[in-house]
Order: C-alpha cells, then structure tokens, then sequence
C-alpha cells in the first residue's frame, strides 16, 4: 500500500488551506477507522471526503459499495487513479452538504446506509446537524473530528462542554468515544487534536417529540446566555409571547425548576418541556 506522502508526491499535490486539508497518513489509525466501522459485506458506506483513497480502499474490500465523496477536484483525479481496480466504488465530486443521502439509501437493501470520514474542523457544526436530519436514512456513523467538538457532542449535563449540540444529536443517537488522534499522525498536522466517534442513530428518539422545530428553537433559547437561569432565558425568548404565567405554568408542568441554568437538563427533560410547552399553547 502506498504511503500518504507518496500518492502526494506521485501527483505532484500539495495540501490546500482552503479546504482545511491535512491528510491521516498513520496507517495504523486508518485501519482502526476501517475496523470501527464494522461493515458488511451487504452495507452501503458514504465517506465524506475521502481525499487520497487510503481509507477508501480499505472499506471498499469490506463493504457492498463505497460512494466516495470529494469536493476537491484534484484529489477527484488521483481517486480515478488509485481506486479503478475496485468496482464497488462510486466516486462523487460533491459537496457533503448537497449531497442527498436519502436517495443514497433508497438504493439499498435496508435503506440505510453508514457514514465514515474526516470531517473539515472549519464547517463540523453544519455537516454534523445535516447528517442527523438525514438520520432516517443512516445507521451508524464513525467521524473524525476536532476533539473540542467530539468532546461536546458525548459531554453529560452540568459541564461546560454540554451545550446545543450535545442535546439536539443525544436526542435521536447515541455517541460513544473510539479514539484520539494526536496531530502527528497527519500531514500537514494541523494546530488541533482530533477524536473519532461513533454516533448511532437511536430507533426511537428519548422523547417522542410532538414538534421537533419547537424543541430545537426551545433547546437554542434555553442556552441563549448560559450564565443565565433557564427561566430568565425562555422569559425572553419569545416562545411564551409576554405572559409569565404560561412559562411558570409549564415548568411547574413538567417538574422543572426555572432556577436550573439550561445546561443542567438532560434531553429527555428537555423533550418533556417541549411537548407540554406545544400542548398548553395549542390550548
């Protein structure tokens, strides 16, 4: 198997900042991914960014059909070249964000598919929220991220690093830690240690929730001002509209001190706000 630096080389291909590139060369680490990701041989597996191919070859031998997702044209030509002897692959030149995994999984036997890669640290946030509104479609997904980010999507109630994010993903999956990645292990190494998590799509939500747009705006207003109560937040949200009666009502309802600071409940509490805020509104 060719090294990283020497597909590079061969290509005559330097890493570029706009696309936040700096390729995983450690072998070892990207079988580890592979493994991770347990596919079978009956899986689709879409792979965001799938750069020089290294990775790429590797699930292609485990799985049914690799879609390879790279947005840099460049990489798109050396994908061509170092993957042509495995036919299961389909290379995409596409953004992630366009992409349409729905369609993806509608051509497969469960129509699920799974999602491996390394996510760009400079857009993780819009990337990670557009996989979970296409969480019917996907089982499991094994990503590589800044470890900042990794840490808040897996963090527990009461600790700075829980916030939106780790509510609105921990609502419909379940996030679990597989390793850390030193900035050694990359070329060029970038400025950041990286994580690589696995984020399984629950079959079910911890809540079953009446509204989901309601609950994610009331999950963003609850952690408006984290200093802040969570009475004080939602007073001044505009979800409750100017009587504050409603709002006292509706944490008595559902058994939540107003006094609690948002990054102190749990998403189930959170969902149990949600639904009785919509019912006593509707009424």
């Amino acid at each position: 198997m060719k090294s990283i630096r020497t597909i590079l080389r061969e290509h005559d291909i330097r890493p570029r900042k706009s696309y936040g590139q700096s390729f995983l060369e450690d072998i070892n680490i990207i079988d580890k991914i592979a493994r991770a990701a347990a596919l079978k041989e009956t899986e689709t597996v879409v792979e965001i960014g799938s750069g020089l191919g290294v990775l790429t070859a590797m699930m292609a031998k485990r799985a049914a059909k690799v879609i390879a997702l790279e947005i840099d044209p460049r990489l798109v030509t050396v994908l061509e070249e170092e993957l042509q002897m495995y036919s299961n692959v389909e290379i995409v030149a596409e953004d992630v964000l366009r992409f349409d995994f729905r369609q993806a999984a509608d051509e497969t036997i469960d129509r699920k598919v799974k999602v491996v890669g390394n996510i760009p640290y400079n857009i993780s946030s819009p990337i990670i929220f557009g996989l979970m509104d296409y969480r019917d479609s996907i089982s499991e997904m094994v990503l590589m991220m800044q470890r900042e980010v990794a840490e808040r999507l897996s963090a527990v109630p009461g600790t700075k690093e829980y916030g939106i994010p780790t509510v609105l993903v921990n609502m419909y999956a379940q996030v679990s830690t597989i390793l850390d990645v030193p900035p050694t292990c990359f070329f060029p190494p970038p400025r950041v240690h990286s994580q690589v998590i696995r984020i399984s799509i629950r079959e079910r939500p911890l809540t079953e929730l009446t509204d989901e747009g309601f609950f994610t705006r009331l999950v963003k207003a609850s952690f408006a001002q984290r200093r802040k109560t969570l009475f004080n937040n939602l007073k001044g949200s505009g979800l409750f509209g100017r009587d504050i009666s409603t709002l006292e009502s509706v944490l008595s309802a559902a058994g939540i001190d107003g006094g609690r600071r948002g990054e102190t409940l749990t998403p189930e509490e959170f969902g149990r706000l949600s639904n009785i805020t919509r019912e006593l509104i509707k009424k």
